[in-house]
């Protein structure tokens, strides 16, 4: 095992980087992602630890939080029990209701329904082999998918064919449709029953992933859980940077490793750490170069089982996070993550006005994968467990014309 130190004081150019960043501002205001190799600010080494053998851990805080020293338990800080308030660059203000935020989330969806759809049906539309042509193309367009806009069709064959179909009768039977595609429990995180619940991250870089971490994080921290984070996104320096000004906002635990080390190094530390430390959950980062990559897939691999060396069970959940503006790439992208990393669910990010939100129906047809949470915006609160009544009603909240 190499040494490992603890950090000993605000970088200027950190410093610097901080003033400029802003974890849940405008899209402009955040650093670019890249995947070039930066200079190293803390120290790491390539680690593949035997089980049971003890691995040094790098735990660091943020400047704006003083430093834990190895060994202590970790404390909350002031800023972690109102981070919305205390942490710069989260916006403020009281939010609109989840169905709102969904309305406004599908809201390109929603117009393909609005216009094409209902143009239509108009005053009432014979069904036959024409109409149902037109309607399959017009239903594809809000990137459901070729399956689902095919159950959606076949049911209006079934129960309309050779009558006048309305708008309220083809928003209730594709309703009927998606919910039967789309049911799922209450999907949140599945809590170990005993010591740290370890939740490990992938996705492609640009996804969302690094900011879907930091609202998970400011969640459990809001319920009043004690978070570390492992920043095992190592090639990417402003991946590591975001998540270790976060964790200073909200006094949590990050450990960290040097441009380019061992992902799977820091995996391991951050879940020794958290479990030394009796923390109520870990979040592991991980790289997330192109989903085509073997290398990548097999370091995720590798990855589940060296936690799974520390805690038997964990990790007990591995989360996609799936870019909702991808549209049908996100099916690519989790039909590369899936198998390799074992996913358990699924994190549907910037669902936010600009994606055709309809791409989370295929995803859930194809792989069986629950939608545990979705991001709806800028803010740490736009940020909730999947409803799966709430999508459906805000997906077809159109006019009858």
């Amino acid at each position: 095992m190499g040494d490992s130190h603890p950090s000993t004081g605000p970088d200027p150019k950190k410093l610097s980087f901080m003033a400029r960043w802003k974890p849940f501002g405008k899209k402009e205001s955040l650093p670019p992602e890249s995947d070039t190799p930066g200079q190293a600010d803390l120290p790491a080494e390539r680690v593949d630890p035997a089980p049971g053998s003890p691995a040094p851990v790098t735990g660091t805080r943020a400047p704006e939080s003083q430093a834990t020293q190895s060994g202590s338990t970790p404390t909350r800080t002031a800023q972690s029990t109102s981070a919305r308030s205390a942490a710069p660059g989260i916006e403020s203000g009281k939010s609109p209701g989840l169905f709102g935020r969904f309305k406004s989330a599908l809201k390109k969806t929603v117009e393909v329904l609005n216009t094409d759809i209902r143009d239509l049906v108009k005053e009432g539309r014979l069904v036959d082999d024409q109409f149902l042509d037109e309607l399959f193309a017009d239903l594809v367009k809000t990137d459901m998918g070729v399956g689902p806009a095919g159950k959606i069709r076949d049911g209006i064959q079934s129960e309309f064919r050779g009558r006048k179909l309305f708008m309220n009768d083809l928003v209730h039977s594709a309703k009927s449709t998606i919910t039967k595609i789309m049911r799922q429990d209450l999907a949140d995180v599945q809590m170990a029953t005993s010591g740290p619940t370890v939740i490990m991250v992938v996705g492609v870089n640009g996804a969302g992933k690094t900011t879907s971490i930091a609202k998970l994080a400011y969640r459990f921290n809001e319920q009043g859980k004690s978070v570390v984070l492992g920043a095992g996104d190592t090639f990417r320096a402003a991946a590591v940077e975001q998540l270790t000004i976060w964790a200073g906002r909200m006094g949590a635990e990050i450990v960290t490793g040097r441009q380019g080390s061992d992902p799977a190094s820091v995996a391991y530390k951050a879940v020794e750490a958290a479990k030394n430390k009796s923390a109520d959950v870990c979040i592991v980062d991980t790289a997330g170069r192109l989903q085509t990559q073997s290398n990548l897939m097999e370091e995720l691999a590798r990855i589940r089982r060296v936690i799974g060396k520390v805690i038997p069970d964990a990790p007990h959940e591995v989360l996609l996070v799936l870019d909702a503006t991808a549209g049908q790439n996100a099916i690519s992208q989790a039909r590369g993550f899936s198998d390799a990393a074992g996913c358990t669910g699924i994190i549907l990010a910037k669902l936010d006005g600009t994606a055709k939100g309809g791409v989370a129906i295929p995803i859930r047809e194809e792989f069986g994968l629950p939608v545990k949470f979705i991001g709806l915006g800028e803010t740490p609160d736009a940020f909730a467990p999947f409803d799966v009544d709430q999508y459906v009603n805000a997906l077809f909240d159109v006019s009858d014309g």
